[in-house]
């Protein structure tokens, strides 16, 4: 057996394969990836954001490490916030985001993912951030995704000088083939090497951050001091004869894919080769109508079981059969989702699956640091209740879905990963793990094959549909949607970064870069 790896970019690939050579195992790459992806892919990851880590050490149980964004204590007392909207040029419309000190919540990156390492890995955590410090220290050549990214969010990566030294430094935003170096950030991490995570949340950049928040911010050194990871058990469902490990509560994907995946299991449409779209679909719009009638504000916040194990669930699995939308128009939250996936399978048999986000980004990038922190409570899809109504010291709920299929072992043992996978997208990235999960295992599509297919996502009324459909389906859902034929593979559509032990692939539509050795 091979290591396999499949990240964004191949910067972050190689760091992964650096890790390797030197000893780590599949736990210590993931993490070293992940930092380097903070130079390599800037627009997308931050120190600043947070993120999940589905882990399955070989041998042992697996665990879901969850350390995404808290709320501030300060949520409900500080009424002279730095938030406000900017609007961001997708070509074909604007989006509104909401930036500033004000959207920032407390960041769990650097502790989630040194916790893993320590628990997980087998190196030290100096040879761990080393690929990280170097390339942030001699810069990365952007590639023309990660540069394009880059103006996409050009508003928010500029608002501040420091944006603009780091992303404009000649006075224009940086192009795809030219560096991008990180020097304060580079000498927090040499920091970060020697001093590890208190250095964030209880030491010198612990002060940096709660004097920048004084005039508008709202985290402060005690939010920082009480941030703690959650180790959780993973959610599991069975489907088409393997397991599925899915991130729980209070992240919202793993209990709305586990929906979607138990209704073509029990239905036993999931034993069709392949899965007719017709029947996708339905249960892609069955699953919208048990979040939308079920979850409280449209978020897992309380849900201590999974949906498809509650008693209302026996309903709408009657429905499916004779199912037509009773959707009337609503929609999710808008969100591009700036979010990145690293997957790697090495060759002792050890999985790991981790996504990490930054929102958007706040605007401003921490002085003394060099790294922007998140906008996460001016996430419209975290927070569709309205901006700041969380109760303080909450665990943001989440999308992101880092996820692994396993066979299917007797007698209580765990099986072998079969497929790891995440993706960035937002409130696409659950259909887009489902139709990962049904084109290998149903449909019997290799890995590659599995990325390149054409997509759909069910949005309100809206089917978006990639080119590749067939026509002849889309006319007869037609009936029932308001179908949006898109004329290309668009990012829109999510960046699913995915391994098997056969080996990795990445999304046409997001680049990224996959190694096997």
């Amino acid at each position: 057996m091979k290591n396999i790896i499949a990240a964004g970019d191949r910067t972050t690939v190689e760091a992964a394969q650096e890790i390797f050579w030197v000893g780590g195992n599949a736990f210590d790459a993931s993490v070293a990836a992940m930092f380097v992806a903070m130079v390599a892919e800037p627009a997308l990851t931050s120190a600043g954001g947070g993120g999940h880590f589905m882990a399955l050490p070989e041998g042992r149980r697996p665990v879901l490490f969850d350390f995404f964004a808290d709320t501030p204590e300060g949520m409900a007392e500080n009424s002279n916030l730095d938030f406000f909207s900017v609007f961001v040029d997708f070509g074909t419309a604007q989006q509104e985001f909401h930036i500033g000190k004000g959207s920032t919540a407390v960041p769990g990156a650097v502790a989630g993912l040194f916790h893993v390492q320590k628990e997980l890995g087998s190196i030290s955590r100096k040879e761990v951030l080393a690929p990280a410090i170097r390339a942030a220290k001699e810069g990365v050549v952007l590639s023309d995704m990660q540069a394009y990214l880059l103006t996409i969010l050009e508003p928010i990566l500029t608002h501040d000088e420091n944006g603009r030294k780091l992303f404009a430094p000649r006075g224009v935003l940086l192009k795809g083939g030219e560096r991008l170096v990180m020097p304060e950030f580079a000498d927090f991490l040499d920091v970060l090497a020697h001093e590890g995570p208190d250095l964030v949340y209880k030491g010198d950049v612990a002060k940096i951050i709660a004097e920048w928040g004084k005039d508008g911010g709202l985290v402060t050194e005690e939010d920082l001091a009480n941030y703690r990871v959650k180790e959780r058990t993973p959610l599991t469902t069975d489907f088409h004869g393997h397991t599925v490990l899915l991130n729980p509560p209070p992240a919202s994907s793993g209990i709305l894919i586990d929906v979607s995946l138990t209704l073509l299991e029990e239905t036993g449409y999931s034993r069709k080769s392949p899965v007719n779209l017709n029947d996708l679909i339905t249960a892609f719009d069955i699953t919208n109508q048990i979040r939308r009638e079920n979850l409280p504000d449209g978020t897992a916040k309380g849900i201590c079981q999974p949906l498809t194990k509650q008693k209302f669930f026996s309903s709408y699995l009657e429905n499916f059969y004779q199912f037509t939308t009773t959707d009337k128009g609503t929609f999710d939250p808008p969100s591009r989702g700036s979010t990145t996936h690293i997957s790697i399978l090495d060759k002792n048999g050890n999985a790991a699956s981790v996504t990490t986000t930054n929102g958007e980004g706040c605007g401003y990038v921490l002085p003394k640091a060099g790294f922007m922190l998140n906008n996460m409570l001016g996430e419209e899809d975290l927070n569709p209740s309205g901006f700041h109504c969380y109760p303080a010291g909450t665990r943001l709920p989440s999308m992101v879905a880092p996820t692994i299929v396993l066979s299917k072992q007797s007698s209580g043992r765990t099986g072998k990963p079969v497929l790891l996978t995440g993706s960035a997208g937002s409130n696409r990235i659950r259909s887009v793990i489902v139709q990962m999960i049904i084109n290998i295992l149903c449909n019997g599509m290799d890995i590659q094959r599995a990325t390149d297919a054409p997509r759909v996502h069910l949005e309100g009324t809206i089917l978006h549909a990639e080119p590749g459909i067939p026509e002849d389906y889309l006319i007869k859902l037609e009936q029932r949607y308001n179908v949006q034929r898109w004329d290309q593979l668009n990012v829109f559509f999510g960046g699913v970064n995915s391994v098997t032990p056969d080996g990795g692939a990445v999304d046409p539509r997001r680049g990224g870069f996959s190694a096997m050795g």
